[in-house]
């Protein structure tokens, strides 16, 4: 498959990385100079386009960018991009970094948010996990605890489409629900960062309550920010599990 990654951060270069591995054609863009990017791309081993040739030439569109950055992108960008190409949407959004963004400050799903800044559909997929959670977490199909991570969206044969994509990479694929319920696996909710398999993530975007997710979204950063050292992957992990007593990895 064609997979066009717009956006070579932490989030995705691993998914490149992975995906490469797994015999798909990476095709990647960034803000970065022609060079640079060039260079990147020899890093991952993937190809670098311009992002006109990269949408042009996906089966599989990754948008791996910064929420606030969500709105640079050209509005005919996708203008010519065939229906049947899947959009993925990896983004949260964090005001801190963001900035106020007063749709989404006002509770609207940020996936939703983003999907109408495209003039597109998307799939909500690969937010849920945390850049070290992606990178050495994957096991084989089968394996017995499997992570698992949650796909949101409204066209079921582009949920299974990624849901396939999320197996390559080592994880279990859950359906979240519509794009309107993609909020169950935002920042600041049982799903959200707590490496959870299937079925405890099934139980997780059940028990999310919209209404506190940004409170906790913000106690988070709020308490990582006060520390004078960086946090290592387990204390976050811990962190966001310990907000939900009913989360089973605290028994």
């Amino acid at each position: 498959m064609k997979i066009g990654i717009i956006g070579t951060g932490a989030i995705g270069s691993i998914i490149a990385r992975k995906l490469r591995d797994k015999g798909h054609e990476i095709i990647v863009n960034n803000t970065s100079e022609p060079l640079e990017l060039e260079k990147k791309a020899r890093d991952l081993g993937v190809i670098a386009a311009t992002i006109e040739q990269l949408v042009k030439n996906a089966d599989v569109i990754i948008l791996s960018v910064p929420t606030v950055a969500i709105p640079t992108l050209s509005k005919s960008l996708f203008q010519n991009v065939s229906n049947d190409v899947i959009v993925v949407d990896t983004s949260n959004y964090y005001p801190f970094r963001d900035a106020e963004i007063e749709e989404l400050k006002n509770g609207k799903v940020e996936s939703v948010w983003v999907s109408e800044q495209l003039g597109r559909p998307v799939i909500k997929a690969f937010n849920n996990l945390l850049a070290e959670s992606l990178a050495n977490g994957g096991k084989e199909t089968g394996t017995e605890d499997r992570i698992a991570m949650a796909v949101s969206g409204d066209d079921e044969n582009s949920k299974k489409a990624v849901s396939g994509l999320i197996s390559d990479m080592g994880f279990d694929a859950v359906d979240a629900g519509t794009l309107s319920e993609s909020w169950r696996h935002q920042p600041g909710t049982p799903a959200y960062c707590t490496e959870l398999n299937t079925e405890e993530l099934k139980n997780a975007l059940k028990a999310g309550v919209k209404d506190t997710a940004a409170t906790y979204r913000d106690l988070v950063i709020n308490t990582f920010m006060k520390r004078t050292t960086a946090p290592t992957h387990e204390e976050i992990v811990e962190l966001n599990r310990s907000l939900f007593p009913l989360n089973p990895k605290n028994n």
